[in-house]
């Protein structure tokens, strides 16, 4: 596996990336909701660069299962969300590839009435936008390839990773063969 960014180019990243916001939402309450479960990293960095005012919460969207990279059905799941009725809602998620998945949630979030809906990407990926939607805040733009760590994963793992990396063909071939042996024992 390479690595795209370390974890100290992670850090400067989402610090600028804070700043940004902080200036956007001066004076203002903020609700950020991040997109489980990639965003969890991102989200708990990103809100410790934040001073100002803040409520956090998390909804639910997937649309990969198992070890599938191409789209399925998008699935949201807005239970564990707060209450974001007239707040400026900051949606964060881990990365934006197709767009479906962040323009699909944007469009959730107006059902619950907030006053204001922005968001912000980790990562913003090169040449695969099929989407009309642009992210209001990027950290970082990559090229297309197939990015783990900082809580971005390949069928679950990597997500602990502090640093980020884009698996290579070996790296591909080595984690079947992993699980293969792991479902046969």
């Amino acid at each position: 596996m390479k690595t795209l960014y370390s974890e100290q180019e992670l850090h400067d990243g989402v610090a600028r990336m804070a700043r940004e916001i902080e200036a956007a939402y001066e004076g203002r309450q903020l609700t950020i909701v991040g997109v489980l479960t990639g965003s969890v990293v991102v989200v708990a960095d990103l809100i410790r660069h934040i001073d100002q005012p803040m409520r956090v919460g998390v909804i639910q969207a997937s649309s990969y299962r198992g070890a599938t990279t191409t789209r399925g059905d998008l699935v949201i799941n807005s239970e564990l969300m707060l209450d974001i009725s007239g707040r400026d809602v900051l949606l964060v998620d881990d990365i934006f590839d197709t767009g479906h998945t962040l323009e699909k949630v944007v469009a959730k979030l107006a059902d619950f009435n907030p006053n204001s809906v922005a968001s912000a990407v980790l990562l913003r990926k090169e040449g695969r936008q099929e989407a009309e939607y642009e992210p209001d805040f990027v950290g970082f733009t990559i090229p297309d390839e197939f990015v783990v760590g900082y809580g971005l994963d390949y069928e679950d793992m990597y997500r602990n990773l502090p640093f980020l990396g884009a698996l290579e063909e070996q790296d591909l071939k080595e984690h079947a063969s992993q699980a293969a042996e792991s479902t046969v024992g």
